[in-house]
């Protein structure tokens, strides 16, 4: 399977395929992915599995979104099979119930995909394992009441205890993309177990490569806001956008930055248009609010709180000004959170993805925003975006994973 002498890994829970980009730029070849969402799976499909042929993608698997209770339910025999075969196994369980962003909620279901995950892993063995995921999966959830003698447990230990009985070694810590050229200070839970006994030797490998990995992409260690974006701006000009009826979309501006340089690489369609750069439609007033702020609020990249809120006329949850000097704070699902640091105006999705350090060949499909009950089921282009691993860091992971 695959090309002469490729490493084989398997992506879970793989989004919009963040992980996997990366591991295709750092020479892997993947299997399979398992992604519910069909948003998020058609994003997956278009770029990774249509475009880049990324997948090896095995006959008795429809090329589709899964969810990996049906996949473990109904196809335990051949992932058995794969035993000996696989060589990494990548990806995070969904987050939402572990973050400290959100409302942390024990009971939230997606909090047992981590069974589901270590189950996958039992029946597969792949010789190396990288998780991700938020700080808050290494907290444990406060007791309920005080009746209850147990300790509360956090999910990283559980996680940890069960791999090492199935004979892993493992480590795990908290990483920060800063650190690694990303343009957003992003800290994660990284965990990664070798059946090898040199799971240590990752961090060690990742920082030994960043610099000659950096340097290759004529990247420096910390990318600034306006390094990622500045070329993105609306007062480039505007056109209707192609897919997004009664909105506009952006056009780029010359290069700016090494950054830029890099994401625009490759782009094959027409180079005046980003794919996904449409504005939002804001109100005169938000416009009224959004430009007081840009003027007068005194502190970049710090939640503007609730006291705060009414004093500066802001109607919406609490947000945040982007600092176009510095790195990014966290960008989260919801777009209203921060406002441009030099446009009165919320990000656009491909601005997003550019924090996220996602090319800009790679087209995010689907909706770009939903709202109501829909936000359960759909995961928008903001979300999948959100949600994703940036691809510079998981492809400078890639090569440290390749060494081991």
């Amino acid at each position: 399977m695959g090309v002469l002498g490729s490493k084989k890994c398997i992506d879970l829970f793989a989004g919009c395929g963040g992980l996997s980009l990366g591991l295709h730029l750092s020479g892997w070849k993947g299997v399979f992915a398992i992604e519910k969402s069909p948003f998020a799976f058609e994003t997956l499909r278009y770029n990774l599995i249509e475009n880049k042929k990324h997948f090896d993608w095995p006959g008795w698997l429809e090329c589709k979104e899964h969810d990996i209770y049906e996949v473990l339910q109904n196809h335990k025999e051949q992932l058995k099979s794969l035993q000996g075969e696989i060589d990494l196994v990548v990806g995070g369980p969904p987050c939402q119930g572990f973050s400290m962003a959100g409302k942390r909620v024990e009971d939230d279901i997606r909090n047992r995909l981590v069974y589901s995950y270590i189950e996958f892993i039992e029946l597969v063995k792949p010789k190396l394992i990288l998780l991700e995921n938020v700080k808050g999966f290494t907290y444990a959830f406060k007791k309920k009441n005080n009746d209850d003698e147990t300790t509360p447990v956090p999910y990283s230990k559980i996680v940890i205890d069960k791999l090492k009985s199935l004979g892993y070694d493992v480590k795990a810590q908290i990483m920060d993309f800063s650190d690694y050229g990303v343009p957003q200070r992003r800290k994660r839970f990284i965990l990664v177990g070798s059946l090898n006994e040199n799971a240590a030797d990752f961090v060690k490998k990742i920082d030994e490569k960043r610099e000659k990995f950096l340097k290759g992409k004529k990247l420096n260690k910390t990318t600034t806001v306006a390094e990622a974006i500045s070329d993105l701006q609306q007062s480039n000009g505007i056109i209707p956008c192609p897919d997004r009826k009664g909105f506009f979309a952006g056009i780029y501006s010359s290069v700016n930055s090494n950054f830029q340089e890099l994401m625009r690489k490759d782009k094959t369609k027409e180079n005046v248009i980003p794919d996904s750069h449409s504005f939002a439609h804001h109100s005169t007033e938000t416009i009224r609010v959004f430009s007081n702020l840009l003027s007068l609020y005194p502190y970049k990249n710090k939640k503007i709180g609730n006291k705060e809120r009414e004093k500066w006329d802001i109607k919406k949850r609490g947000i945040t000004i982007l600092d176009g000097e510095g790195v990014s704070p966290t960008l989260t699902t919801h777009p209203d959170d921060y406002i441009h640091y030099s446009e009165p105006r919320i990000l656009t999705v491909r601005e997003y993805a550019r924090i996220q350090t996602f090319p800009d060949w790679y087209e995010i499909k689907k909706k770009y925003t939903t709202g109501g009950n829909l936000r359960k089921v759909e995961v928008p282009r903001y979300t999948q975006i959100g949600n994703a691993i940036p691809p510079l860091f998981a492809e400078l992971a890639g090569l440290a994973l390749k060494e081991m």
